[in-house]
């Protein structure tokens, strides 16, 4: 397996964790979050104090939102941007903040597919008309995805296929540019890299839709694409959804096969989440309820995960690394609500040696 503990004896929350050259303090990670507040794909002081401020408070892996390969694979005019050269300084600056305050940078990133050209959610969600602020978009089959999302994609021709990937490349070499030292792709959620897993949304009949292995073949080749760029020290991850939460579509099987497969292309950690390509799906949300895919992918096709879905509890993180069942436990909404989490959970678990405060909050503590 790719992870390693940096020092002896059972790992817990607050053990370091070796990938490749990179080490975390801890094993407590900033999950992607979108902030829809991005100006032509620019950050601002908005990511800035966002993602700063949760390194400030003692995440050890710090990975900014979903970041656009292009204009196109937005899920909103106001997403994060890596496919010019002028979104490399605005991303270094915050990278450069985040590791003087002893966090790794990180950073993902995606294209929306056949959920592109959408409002902000605070404007709704829902498709934008391409004559009112949206544009035209792709997926691997001319499916609309539904609900409030209504447009019909046009389907990918092979062309499209070999663009988008080397897209993502070029994002790659940019985020390299940017001082990220942990690079994630988006494959998850029903965004354009699982719309070709999933066969709800892949209905192609050509040599990337059908068959498990067609259906693998544009996230493979994309992945194989971007290691060529990202250095071989650097961790590299991908985020699924290991099910559909719908019977005929993907599931836990096929990602346990599709970890193994990526394994192969070096990658080196899965990320484990679910859902994302049917508005109707029955989800059994609750505390922890995405960390049996995350056991299960680590045991079985024997790779690093990151566990995540509703992880707030430090006992609840800790036992997870504890009894490996994943290797990092990343939070969202828990970090929104509380940046220094880490600091609350090292109290609580005995560990506060192990994350010293802050030097300005220090009389704090």
């Amino acid at each position: 397996m790719a992870a390693m503990n940096r020092n002896d004896g059972p790992p817990h929350l607050f053990q370091p964790l070796t990938i490749k050259s990179v080490t975390l303090r801890n094993r407590i990670g900033v999950s992607p979050m979108c902030e829809y507040s991005s100006n032509d794909g620019v950050a601002t002081d908005w990511h800035l104090v966002h993602l700063g401020s949760r390194a400030v408070g003692g995440a050890g892996l710090v990975i900014a939102e979903a970041t656009a390969v292009s204009p196109a694979g937005r899920i909103t005019p106001g997403d994060a941007g890596i496919w010019a050269d002028k979104h490399v300084e605005p991303i270094a600056r915050i990278n450069r903040f985040i590791k003087e305050h002893g966090a790794v940078p990180g950073i993902q990133i995606a294209h929306a597919g056949r959920k592109a050209s959408a409002a902000r959610p605070w404007e709704g969600g829902a498709h934008l008309a391409d004559n009112a602020g949206g544009w035209p978009i792709i997926a691997p089959s001319a499916l609309a995805f539904g609900g409030e999302l209504t447009k019909v994609p046009r389907a990918m021709s092979e062309a499209d296929i070999a663009r988008i990937q080397s897209e993502f490349g070029a994002a790659a070499k940019r985020s390299l540019a940017a001082g990220c030292e942990w690079l994630e792709l988006h494959s998850a959620h029903g965004y354009l890299s699982y719309e070709f897993l999933s066969p709800i949304s892949n209905q192609r009949t050509d040599r990337y839709g059908g068959s498990f292995e067609n259906r693998i073949r544009f996230l493979l080749e994309m992945t194989h694409a971007v290691r060529a760029v990202w250095p071989e020290r650097l961790p590299l991850a991908v985020r699924i959804s290991c099910t559909d939460w719908v019977e005929g579509g993907w599931d836990i099987e096929q990602s346990i096969e599709l970890a193994r497969r990526l394994k192969a292309e070096g990658v080196d950690l899965i990320d484990c989440s679910s859902g994302g390509t049917v508005t109707d799906a029955k989800i059994p949300v609750g505390a922890g309820y995405q960390v049996p895919f995350a056991e299960r992918i680590r045991r079985e096709a024997g790779i690093a995960t990151a566990a995540v879905g509703s992880i707030t509890e430090p006992t609840h993180a800790d036992e997870i690394i504890r009894n490996g069942r994943a290797d990092v436990v990343l939070l969202a909404r828990e970090f929104l609500r509380e940046p220094y989490w880490p600091h609350i959970a090292a109290r609580a678990l005995g560990h506060r040696d192990l994350l010293p405060a802050p030097i300005q909050y220090g009389r704090a503590w």
